[in-house]
């Protein structure tokens, strides 16, 4: 693509960058094929391709973006589907937060769209602020049909049935491992996870010792900043991973880590770019260390010996829907890992067809853009349910809490479930099932 920003432009960093994206791209169009909204809606300006050209216009001429400018780019869901379909690498996900960013500054959106961003922005990425408003929109729930706003009725309906209780694991702390010592690796903990779904951090804990690793809980960590990124929110985006890198950096001074562990794969995108973020700035090595120690715990448990299940155990040959999320598969590009762990722990993995395509979770996406996010989820819930699986599995807990608003089966972290297979306890969500008195399709047996 021809670009014509001037020299004067091209000094900022964050220009030049976009400006080196956009001169990779070659208008191919094959992003559409897998570009979740462009599938939904059929609009152009709702492909990568057709938001690329609104982003070239809106940098190159400096202007104030327009209310549908805006919206195209507010629906992008940064599911990165087009950067794993991209025969030129076009580097779609710094393109797009630099334009998020560029509007954060440049566009004035409505007053209740403001509100309703700088409350999320104010309470997800503090896990003690987001507990009190799950328990508001507990309460509140039976309101949700009478809201006028469909995002509002999103909020509140989003709170689940059951907050899980604080979880002393996550406070900072370092834990032994029980078999002969492999790794020091530190766990990030996250921040929505810790109020949502206390059970994952606990599971991988126990899974990492078992599997001799000694597990550190950094003191000063919290948000990965990945919640603010994605609304343009850049300084508080920053402030929060900057916290991130002395917190494990401190850790890692102490004694080396061997890696820094990451059970919300959103996280960890966002953390492996934590060297790009701060390129340009005093923290850029430091940033760029944290990055390079950053892996998902999938990475992680494949350089372990993870053992079989034995050939008693309940869960031996049960089938998993393995749903890839999407910050895993195209924004980390790990794609088998998974898959891989739960098949030599003993486990039957399916995949949904169409498995490349977002289930409409993307972080705060559910909530602002409700009516996409739906149809997708309506989508992604029929795909899995093609296979019939017993339990579905996924890596980040933005997906298990869409899936799981709606599927007939439980929905477990996949950390959960390798957790139960070596000797952990069974994942609550297949035990509520279980005791709930619904069915449970016959476990079929290994030998």
């Amino acid at each position: 693509m021809q670009t014509f920003f001037t020299e004067k432009q091209l000094e900022n960093p964050a220009t030049e960058r976009a400006n080196e994206i956009l001169r990779a791209c070659v208008h191919c169009g094959f992003c559409t094929a897998t570009c979740p909204t462009y599938q939904v809606l059929g609009d152009e300006l709702d492909s990568p391709r057709g938001r690329i050209y609104l982003i070239k216009d809106m940098l190159e001429n400096e202007r104030k973006p327009d209310a549908k400018t805006v919206q195209h780019i507010d629906r992008c869901l940064s599911c990165l589907a087009c950067m794993s379909t991209c025969p030129s690498g076009v580097h779609y996900m710094h393109l797009i937060d630099h334009a998020r960013a560029y509007v954060e500054e440049n566009y004035k959106r409505p007053l209740m769209e403001r509100i309703l961003r700088r409350v999320l922005a104010m309470i997800l990425p503090y896990p003690g602020r987001f507990r009190l408003a799950l328990l508001g929109a507990k309460i509140a729930r039976p309101l949700a049909q009478f809201m006028p706003d469909p995002r509002l009725k999103a909020m509140l309906e989003m709170a689940p049935k059951h907050i899980p209780p604080v979880s002393r694991n996550d406070d900072p702390q370092v834990f032994a491992p029980q078999a002969a010592r492999k790794m020091r690796v530190a766990l990030m903990t996250g921040c929505a996870q810790k109020a949502l779904n206390t059970d994952i951090n606990d599971a991988t804990i126990r899974l990492l010792r078992r599997l001799g690793c000694e597990v550190v809980i950094a003191d000063g960590q919290g948000c990965c900043g990945a919640l603010t990124h994605h609304m343009g929110r850049e300084d508080d985006s920053h402030k929060a991973a900057a916290r991130n890198i002395n917190a494990f950096l401190d850790e890692d001074s102490k004694a080396p880590l061997d890696a820094i562990v990451i059970n919300t794969s959103g996280c960890g995108t966002t953390v492996k770019d934590y060297g790009h973020m701060f390129r340009n700035s005093d923290m850029a090595d430091k940033a760029a260390r944290v990055s390079d120690l950053a892996m998902d715990v999938s990475e992680v448990l494949m350089k372990l010996d993870l053992p079989a299940m034995d050939v008693d155990h309940p869960a031996l040959g049960m089938k998993v829907g393995y749903h890839a999320a999407c910050s895993l598969q195209h924004g980390q590009k790990i794609k088998t890992f998974p898959k891989t762990l739960l098949k030599n722990a003993g486990f039957t993995v399916a995949e949904p067809r169409d498995s490349h395509l977002c289930c409409g979770s993307a972080g705060t996406y559910n909530l602002m853009q409700p009516e996409i996010s739906g149809q997708l989820k309506a989508r992604k819930l029929q795909t899995l349910e093609e296979i019939q699986p017993q339990v579905i599995s996924a890596g980040n807990i933005g997906c298990m809490m869409q899936i799981g608003s709606g599927a007939k089966v439980p929905v477990a972290h996949t950390v959960e479930l390798l957790d139960w297979a070596t000797g952990g306890p069974v994942p609550p969500s297949v035990l509520s099932t279980q005791s709930g008195g619904v069915p449970q399709p016959e476990v079929p047996r290994l030998r």
